[in-house]
């Protein structure tokens, strides 16, 4: 567990279902996500069972954190191992209902700093939409700068191609 000044990060696992389900199915609070909405609660429920089983790995490829503010859980943010040795890339979803009140960037912080001290990470990275102002906002808040565009981008929820930013933070 991870704690900061109001939230705590915990090991995301099958018993946040329903308010995983919640923002993964929410078509405006995925918009910019590449896996995402999930359309059924099937689709939660196997994305969770993957990620509670990683916690049990040896060496987990990915951590999964469910955030959480008191009792009600908001939104995930996970650091995966990338090819590299001490590469990690660092992903996030929160519920819309919490945008704005700077709880992504506190959890982003405990975990910036769990994937460097506990994970011995060397470099994180960080991918988005190029439309996500948000996200992009949010990494360069971290102190991480933005190392390339792409035009590749597909995102599940629309039709277009679109531009992906990557950021890095060397630590």
């Amino acid at each position: 567990m991870l704690q900061t000044e109001r939230l705590r990060l915990i090991p995301q696992t099958m018993a946040n279902l329903y308010s995983t389900h919640v923002y993964a199915s929410d078509p405006e609070n995925t918009r910019y996500m590449i896996n995402l909405p999930n359309e059924t609660i099937e689709d939660t429920m196997a994305f969770l069972q993957r990620a509670e089983r990683e916690w049990f790995q040896p060496i987990p490829h990915f951590y999964e954190f469910a955030i959480m503010l008191g009792d009600t859980h908001i939104g995930a943010m996970s650091t995966s191992r990338k090819g590299e040795d001490g590469v990690f890339e660092l992903g996030w979803i929160l519920d819309r209902r919490y945008w704005g009140q700077g709880y992504a960037f506190e959890a982003a912080t405990a975990l910036v700093a769990f994937t460097r001290d506990e994970l011995g990470a060397k470099r994180i990275i960080a991918h988005c939409d190029g439309e996500n102002i948000r996200s992009s906002h949010l990494m360069e808040k971290l102190g991480m700068k933005e190392v390339g565009r792409t035009s590749d981008r597909n995102n599940v929820s629309s039709s277009k191609v679109s531009v992906e930013l990557e950021y890095t933070l060397d630590l």
